[in-house]
């Protein structure tokens, strides 16, 4: 099983941190949206907390970008990248 630092997931996680910041979001406003606090966000985007696909559904419709989207520019990374296995 891969880490919570596995190449893959620190770029999926900078994918949507990418998406937030292209949004003129902080991590408080994104945490409101998610009816959470400022320190889940941070913390996902630190790699101190692993997110299930559930959140990252969330994570993307509150960012204006849709699932599938987000699956295609993450695999457009890692091909790019050569992070796969």
């Amino acid at each position: 099983m891969k880490s919570l630092y596995d190449d893959r997931y620190k770029a999926a996680i900078s994918l949507l941190k990418g998406y937030r910041l292209n949004s003129n979001m902080t991590q408080q406003e994104l945490a409101m949206l998610l009816n959470s606090d400022q320190g889940y966000v941070s913390k996902f985007e630190s790699g101190q907390r692993r997110l299930d696909i559930i959140e990252v559904r969330t994570i993307c419709n509150h960012l204006g970008v849709n699932l599938v989207s987000f699956v295609n520019d993450l695999e457009t990374i890692i091909k790019e990248e050569n992070l796969d296995d």
